[in-house]
């Protein structure tokens, strides 16, 4: 019996947050500049959400991460809009409904952080992801907001919390 659930990023986890955002990214062909393959904060998941009102998460299942997202405050952004950050599933995490678990976890974190929005950014042709997105409450945007220095994903979508 597999056991699945969503827990906050621990410190052992950045190796295999960092390998298994690449592989995704990788697998579905993403520029690596211009988007979070490119980031800094990669291989230090946990260190880059221990500030204020952020938090990354987990998908564990069987002791192995299949899944991440986290919430945090909209980069370069005056408004109290927070973003949905790296949110990225392997393949066989997919379809099962862990995509929807995992944005629900992360609206109420932000909920509790006090933002009134949430924001993301992503690529045209994550169909999948936008249909998710769109079926939990986000709706496109016509420009981007703040600047978190993904220039190359031009697909912004935004929710009230």
């Amino acid at each position: 019996m597999n056991t699945t659930f969503i827990r906050e990023i621990e410190e052992k986890d950045n190796a295999e947050v960092a390998t298994v955002i690449r592989k995704v990214l990788i697998d579905l062909g993403v520029p690596k500049v211009g988007t979070a393959y490119a980031d800094k904060a990669l291989d230090s998941m946990f260190e880059n959400y221990k500030v204020p009102k952020a938090t990354y998460f987990v998908v564990e299942q069987d002791g192995a991460i299949i899944g991440c997202a986290g919430v945090a405050q909209l980069e370069n952004y005056e408004g109290n809009v927070c973003e949905l950050q790296k949110m990225y599933f392997l393949e066989e995490a997919r379809g099962k409904g862990l995509g929807a678990m995992m944005i629900r976890t992360c609206l109420e974190k932000g909920k509790e952080y006090g933002f009134d929005k949430c924001y993301l950014e992503t690529m045209p042709y994550m169909k999948a992801a936008q249909k998710l997105y769109l079926k939990t409450g986000f709706t496109y945007l016509e420009d981007k907001m703040g600047d978190t220095g993904h220039y190359s994903c031009p697909v912004w979508m935004i929710k009230d919390l």
